[in-house]
């Protein structure tokens, strides 16, 4: 059951801690362990964060996405 339960967010993610893990080269287990324990420190402000990084990175993925199909004609 546990398994099951980390395997969706696995898959559901939004990349936010790969991301930012390859840009300052660390370890994703540290930078998610890094949004764990400062959301129950700072009262959730870390999740609202999260969010709006996912948010910015899916409308990047997005624009690419949208900038390549208009240079291919």
């Amino acid at each position: 059951m546990f398994q099951r339960i980390i395997t969706f967010f696995e898959k559901r993610s939004f990349g936010v801690c790969t991301y930012l893990a390859d840009r300052l080269n660390m370890s994703i287990s540290k930078i998610r362990l890094f949004f764990i324990y400062s959301s129950f420190l700072a009262v959730g402000f870390p999740i609202v964060f999260y969010i709006l990084a996912a948010l910015v990175l899916d409308v990047r993925h997005y624009v690419k996405k949208i900038r390549l199909r208009i240079w291919d004609v």
